[in-house]
């Protein structure tokens, strides 16, 4: 959909910097994005330094993070901001009325009912993508923290022990939380434009100070020759992740632009380009889509480091791990050789809250019910639903083939790198022809794409589940549950 005149500097905050966003010629909405961004970054240097845990109070340092998150909310998304607001009043109240046994439903209904609504509005409000950063993003990220505080609140408080599996245990949340530890929670300014989102009990004990003292508790710190415990540093992390996001931004502006996703269903290029090179051009084209959010998620987890938050302990060589809140491992997505590796190492934290308040707790059909909430989450435009209803067929092949095939090319090296390569291939493409309808969003294209691929993908991941075994996966969450089971019957029978 080509933008309107003047859409460069449309947007629904603060225009405040309108000058900026006509000279670079970049869209107003993004300009404020970034601006955000970077504020945040100096904001969470400052906040580590001067508002570190032994120089102010927990409420001090709740307080702080919360205002200044509302002060961006409002800088970058005006009057809309109020949807943000609104939801987490609402869920507020259930959080302290809901009876525990029901809490994680309700407030699961209500936060995706009034995401859901939100996502319908948006398309009278902003078309097909106008607006590249609306208040939609941050309703999201709130809609995650909600239902996963409800979630952990309803394992803490109104389930055994027994029945949790060990990080359900780990994450249980015991006791209510008070007003300004749910705002801040839901609305601190290192989180609230970009997220991540994270666990309850993780970002308390990072206000409280206990954050980087637990995960070093974790190392026998007197067999490494230590006297103390050693304080690390985020500068280092920040540093190279900010890194990341420049060249991601440099990318953004060029390659990006260079190659639009919409050129792969020009029906000049269709009628000349042969299916071989086309699937060549999905590949570049898909790529040139992935700096954004490179840029994007990266620069979030570099403010939250920046603010001290994200140390998640030592790695095998030693080193210091600031990647408790990355949403993402470029190496491994590039280099990913299943479609279950490039999933789990793309949009990390998203992928975390589906396992956690879905597929963990399903009755039935969990893979099938977590990519429909995927959905969901996202959005109601129909390239959504395309791409993840394709990713259901795609991952349920992806497994069927590697249960049943990859133990033959074990035996030898040779084996195993041809297996590698012909697998980085396949996943690789898998992808961009999955994610493509997530780009194009409506149905008319999405479709004219998948003709121009003779749904090739579709019809192979058919053919493989016809002919293929397909293993039941274990479930953690049932084993669980059946041990908790077993182990009453076994009290009894004393």
């Amino acid at each position: 959909m080509a933008e309107p005149p003047g859409a460069p500097h449309r947007t629904t905050g603060s225009t405040l910097l309108h000058p900026l966003s006509g000279l670079l010629g970049i869209p107003l909405d993004q300009i404020n994005f970034v601006a955000c961004q970077l504020f945040a970054l100096l904001a969470a240097f400052w906040f580590r330094i001067y508002l570190g845990p032994s120089h102010a109070s927990s409420a001090v340092r709740h307080a702080f993070a919360t205002l200044f998150g509302i002060y961006f909310a409002v800088f970058c998304f005006g009057w809309y901001s109020i949807h943000l607001f609104v939801l987490v009043m609402m869920n507020y109240g259930i959080m302290n009325m809901a009876s525990i046994p029901n809490i994680h439903r309700y407030s699961f209904v209500v936060a995706m009912g009034y995401l859901t609504l939100c996502h319908i509005s948006r398309i009278y409000i902003f078309h097909y993508g106008i607006l590249t950063t609306d208040f939609s993003g941050p309703l999201m990220i709130i809609t995650q923290k909600i239902t996963t505080l409800a979630c952990q609140l309803h394992d803490g408080i109104g389930r055994q022990a027994e029945e949790l599996t060990a990080e359900q245990n780990r994450l249980a949340v015991k006791s209510r939380p008070s007003l300004l530890e749910y705002l801040s929670y839901l609305l601190n300014f290192m989180s609230i434009i970009a997220g991540p989102c994270s666990n309850y009990k993780d970002y308390i004990a990072f206000i409280e100070g206990r954050h980087v003292h637990m995960k070093l508790l974790e190392v026998n710190w007197k067999q490494k020759g230590y006297d103390r415990l050693p304080d690390p540093s985020p500068t280092g992390a920040v540093m190279y992740k900010l890194c990341i996001t420049l060249v991601s931004l440099i990318l953004f502006l060029t390659l990006t632009k260079s190659f639009p996703m919409a050129y792969i269903i020009d029906n000049e290029f269709l009628d000349k380009t042969p299916f071989l090179s086309r699937l060549g051009y999905l590949y570049v084209v898909t790529q040139a889509a992935k700096p954004k959010y490179y840029f994007a998620w990266t620069l979030a987890d570099a403010v939250n480091n920046a603010a001290g938050y994200g140390f998640s302990g030592v790695d095998e060589r030693g080193s210091f791990r600031w990647d408790l809140l990355s949403n993402l491992n470029i190496w491994n997505i590039e280099t990913a050789t299943s479609f279950k590796m490039y999933i789990e190492n793309w949009n990390i934290q998203t992928a975390a809250w589906l396992k956690r308040v879905c597929y963990d707790r399903a009755p039935w059909y969990p893979t099938a019910l977590t990519f429909i909430l995927s959905a969901l989450w996202h959005g109601i435009y129909p390239g959504y639903y395309f791409t993840f209803l394709t990713g259901i067929l795609i991952t349920l092949a992806a497994r069927a083939i590697r249960n049943n095939c990859r133990c033959y090319f074990l035996s030898s090296v040779p084996l195993k790198i041809a297996y590698d390569a012909v697998t980085w291939v396949v996943t690789q493409l898998a992808v961009c022809y999955t994610v493509a309808p997530f780009v194009m969003l409506a149905v008319e294209p999405t479709i004219k794409f998948y003709k121009s691929m003779y749904f090739h993908m579709h019809i192979l991941s058919i053919l493989v589940l016809l002919v293929l075994p397909i293993r039941p996966q274990s479930h953690p969450t049932r084993k669980a549950q059946n041990q908790a089971v077993l182990n009453s019957v076994k009290s009894k029978d004393k």
